[in-house]
């Protein structure tokens, strides 16, 4: 069985291996928690399409963060690392 340094190490080394899951996961909170405060004055809006708005947001903002994140690794993985290696390779 794994401790719970394991696991917050674990969880640590994910996060700084790829920053925008986190950034994806606190978006979708506050998105989330903001609409939920908002819900008192939406107005004569059904409550049905509220939610359906707060969903297609929180959404909406995970899916621009993974795709942030996968162009970010393959600008770091194809275009950084060549350099790396190039200049690691003539010194």
């Amino acid at each position: 069985m794994s401790t719970y340094d394991e696991n917050e190490s674990k969880l640590m080394r994910k996060a700084k291996e790829n920053p925008f899951v986190p950034v994806g996961m606190a978006g979708f909170f506050a998105i989330v928690g903001y609409r939920l405060w908002k819900m008192k004055s939406r107005g004569d809006t059904k409550m049905s399409v509220h939610l359906i708005h707060m969903r297609v947001a929180a959404q909406g903002f995970v899916v621009g963060a993974m795709t942030i994140g996968v162009l970010f690794s393959m600008y770091r993985d194809y275009f950084a690392k060549p350099k790396e290696t190039q200049e690691a390779q003539s010194k």
